[in-house]
């Protein structure tokens, strides 16, 4: 992938690291107590109140077909501007790890996993790989 240096948001799901740029995200908070939303898509796990703004809380391993069970102890809340109708998402993770710095040259492009465009690639770092995915594209239907 060609492009200039960003920086990530590394976060556990499942036995998998993933990550997104930290463009998008605002803040990253622990659970809090959720409500649940009559007739909500099966990937929202209900609603949170976040500075007094209601916060839907997704569950990106429904969405990314993600086996295990975690901690699903942390919130990562994106940019309303990314969400499809400017409403306040975040998205229930396991254990948020770092933010680091990406060189374009060790990311490999998406294999196209059926996933709506949602995963943008794969960081190799040392003997490991990072999933990159766009929460843009999740949020956008």
């Amino acid at each position: 992938m060609s492009g200039t240096k960003g920086q990530v948001l590394e976060f556990e799901l499942g036995e998998e690291t993933y990550c997104v740029s930290i463009d998008y995200v605002t803040e990253i908070v622990d659970v809090g107590d959720l409500t649940q939303v009559p007739n909500a898509p099966k990937h929202v796990e209900g609603v949170m109140d976040l500075r007094g703004r209601t916060t839907s809380i997704v569950n990106p391993k429904t969405i990314f077909d993600i086996d295990g069970d975690g901690a699903e102890q942390r919130v990562v809340v994106f940019d309303p501007s990314i969400v499809a109708d400017q409403s306040a998402a975040g998205w229930l993770v396991d254990e948020v790890y770092q933010v680091v710095q990406v060189d374009p040259e060790n990311v490999d492009a998406s294999p196209g996993q059926g996933s709506g465009g949602s995963i943008r690639g794969v960081v190799k770092r040392d003997d490991e790989f990072v999933i990159w995915v766009d929460p843009a594209a999740v949020h956008a239907a």
